[in-house]
């Protein structure tokens, strides 16, 4: 299929552009009223079968304007094939991927090192007393420091092009190692040490599965697959990513954010620390929404093998090879 020419196929299969697009942009509407639910108390799309109300009229539109976006973008981008439409998604995801490990890198370091100099009490003669009763409060150590943080991390990302799991991976071995020479040789352990381990690893799990996935690194179970030729693996992996993938990140997501007081936007809303205090580190909060961040990107990367798998039944060219596995 030519990349430019919009033939019979581009026109009568033009539905499963609008099912894959309109899908991503649902999503998006449904992170934004999210944020507005917890942050800016808007009642959402369900108060309106109670009573109307402004909130909801705005919840309810943003869901249109979104779907109109994805019905744009359809429409905008016709010309290209599925391929194409493929490859966009997965470079804004990897981007997105890749600001996550430097935000997870920056904030983990910096938290690090406060919990330390804490755990020392030396941090009230490094910044003094008011500074240090605020530096141990999660709700503000979250939005004045690890925001900003966060905010540095897609910054870099965008000028850098390596996703840095394996710098990841070799960060928690050093981390553990650090864990074993202070506990064994100076007996000196806080619980900050393993917070930070725990923080990178859910991280490089979490973030690093949607790419995993884009490899083909996941373990699949095959039983009857094999033995199919070329186009029914092709059929197969297009519904099968779309009708179990995507339908189970929809359920992460909606369940994980479902209201103030779900799994992950109970802890955002408090910016939520450990247990353990000012002797641990103020990730909770982060590590809920890493649940979140799964759900959306493994969703995001579900789309994109959808398209790949229907440019492989339309037997589009530039098909991958993963057989090849190349270090990132």
């Amino acid at each position: 299929m030519s990349d430019t020419a919009v033939n019979e196929e581009t026109v009568s299969g033009a539905w499963k552009r609008y099912l894959g697009w309109i899908t991503i942009f649902l999503l998006a509407a449904f992170l934004i009223n999210n944020f507005l639910n917890i942050y800016v108390a808007f009642n959402g799309v369900t108060s309106l079968l109670s009573k109307l109300s402004f909130s909801g009229i705005i919840s309810t539109l943003i869901y249109i304007f979104c779907i109109a976006l994805g019905i744009w973008q359809v429409n905008r981008t016709m010309h290209e094939n599925y391929r194409m439409q493929a490859k966009k998604l997965h470079d804004f995801n990897v981007y997105f991927l890749r600001g996550c490990f430097f935000a997870v890198l920056f904030v983990g370091c910096i938290d690090f090192s406060l919990a330390l100099v804490r755990s020392l009490d030396i941090l009230v003669y490094l910044v003094g007393e008011s500074a240090n009763r605020a530096l141990g409060l999660g709700n503000i150590v979250g939005p004045f420091l690890h925001v900003p943080l966060i905010i540095l991390g897609f910054i870099v990302a965008y000028f850098t092009k390596t996703l840095g799991w394996t710098w990841l991976a070799l960060l928690i071995v050093f981390a553990e190692l650090i864990i074993v020479i202070s506990r064994y040789l100076f007996s000196y352990e806080q619980s900050f040490m393993a917070d930070l381990v725990r923080y990178w690893y859910a991280a490089l799990f979490l973030f690093a599965s949607a790419y995993t996935l884009y490899d083909e690194g996941h373990v699949r179970v095959d039983v009857i697959y094999a033995g199919f030729s070329d186009k029914v693996k092709a059929y197969v992996n297009a519904w099968g990513s779309y009708l179990l993938g995507v339908l189970t990140c929809m359920v992460i997501v909606t369940i994980g954010f479902n209201g103030k007081t779900s799994i992950i936007n109970s802890p955002l809303l408090v910016f939520e620390i450990t247990n353990q205090g000012i002797n641990g580190m103020f990730i909770k909060y982060q590590m809920a929404m890493f649940l979140g961040i799964f759900g959306a990107t493994m969703l995001v990367q579900f789309i994109v093998q959808f398209f790949d798998s229907l440019a492989d039944i339309n037997e589009e060219p530039g098909k991958r090879d993963t057989s090849i596995k190349i270090g990132h």
